[in-house]
């Protein structure tokens, strides 16, 4: 098939999901699988109404075992349910990602379908914090020095992947955020092609709550990069 499926992973989502989910079930996706990584029982009316909306599909985790756990459990899905598909989006649950840039990375997926494509964030804004900017620039940075390969975003969440890649993904190592840079840093090692596409500002909220915080403390990240090129050393 040539449509493509979205996998989105969700912990405590508001109910801004939901016509999200229909507006993404317009466009030329196959599917759109969302996996309640775990939420709590006050957000079980947000996944009812996902599961009435034709072809969403809901797969529940027991506990919240993290956001790349949450990505593998679609993977999985995806390759056990829909192995003839093109290839998968990830996007966020708590409307970090506009449709408009859906729609363009979805484009762009016909034109770049031998790789992953990222879609990357402008950080260039008055409502972004200037510390988030350079906390950007400055893991973007150390993972050009450390993997040789300069990525402009390494932690955005809204992402194509071809549905080959899905067989080794499953495997990358990181139940957390910190499987979003493994997965870019095994793509390098593997000389998958990895594509940058520009999209909107960096959605940002002054005091709300992003369960899967992809703005991220970039000290956490730049820990995580210098502990992951250690490993890969060693």
């Amino acid at each position: 098939m040539d449509k493509v499926i979205a996998v989105i992973p969700a912990l405590n989502p508001l109910n801004s999901l939901i016509p999200f989910v229909e507006e993404v079930l317009q466009m030329d996706f196959e599917k759109v699988i969302i996996i309640n990584d775990g939420s709590d029982r006050k957000y079980q009316q947000v996944f009812s109404e996902l599961k009435q909306i034709k072809d969403c599909i809901v797969i529940e985790h027991p506990q919240n075992f993290g956001k790349g756990k949450a990505l593998k459990t679609g993977f999985h899905y995806v390759l056990k349910y829909f192995p003839y598909t093109k290839g998968i989006i990830t996007m966020g649950a708590y409307c970090q990602h506009k449709t408009t840039d859906v729609s363009l990375i979805l484009h762009k997926a016909k034109v770049f379908s031998n790789g992953i494509i990222l879609g990357v964030r402008n950080f260039k804004s008055k409502d972004i914090p200037i510390s988030k900017y350079f906390g950007n620039q400055a893991a973007s940075l150390l993972f050009q020095l450390l993997f040789h390969k300069r990525i402009l975003d390494t932690q955005t969440g809204l992402r194509y992947i071809p549905k080959q890649e899905l067989y080794w993904l499953i495997k990358v190592p990181g139940n957390s955020f910190s499987f979003d840079t493994n997965m870019l840093v095994e793509a390098i090692k593997r000389k998958v092609p990895i594509y940058e596409i520009p999209i909107g500002h960096l959605q940002y909220k002054k005091n709300s709550i992003i369960q899967y915080d992809e703005i991220t403390n970039m000290n956490k990240v730049i820990q995580q990069l210098i502990l992951l090129y250690s490993k890969n050393k060693s």
